[in-house]
């Protein structure tokens, strides 16, 4: 997947009203995702996606989002997750919620069904039933047809 079509899908799945917001969103949703997972399993990532937003996986620290307070423990919870989108992107919680579900749901669809599924491995449970348990199902689907 190409970076102008996945800023567009996320642009379209969050019903923002601008690419500049989808960009934010995107941008967030990565960095956010980076504190959840390790060094290795976003360097998997990375190499699936377009290179301009492998850069957020790799170093999070990176770009133009706001950042929230530095932490020395990985993201555990989805309160975490969202409090941490929120500050990047200066919105609400239920806000970035909104476009947590739209980057992911975009994220999922770039990836080989291997590299979705280790990341579901890597994350909490609750990661999964929030964000992928509709897209491993359709894959599970289609690995029997």
């Amino acid at each position: 997947m190409k970076y102008d079509e996945f800023i567009d899908q996320v642009q379209k799945r969050a019903h923002l009203t601008s690419k500049g917001e989808a960009e934010i969103a995107t941008l967030a949703a990565l960095k956010t995702l980076a504190e959840c997972l390790p060094r290795k399993e976003r360097n998997d990532i990375a190499s699936q996606i377009p290179r301009s937003l492998a850069v957020y996986l790799k170093q999070p620290s990176l770009g133009p989002v706001k950042q929230p307070p530095p932490s020395t423990k990985p993201i555990t919870t989805l309160e975490e997750f969202f409090q941490r989108m929120s500050i990047r992107e200066e919105v609400p919680p239920e806000i970035a919620r909104e476009h947590a579900h739209a980057v992911l749901s975009v994220l999922a669809d770039a990836l080989s069904k291997g590299e979705l599924e280790d990341i579901i491995t890597q994350l909490p449970l609750e990661f999964y039933y929030e964000f992928f348990e509709g897209r491993i199902k359709i894959l599970w689907k289609e690995r029997k047809t």
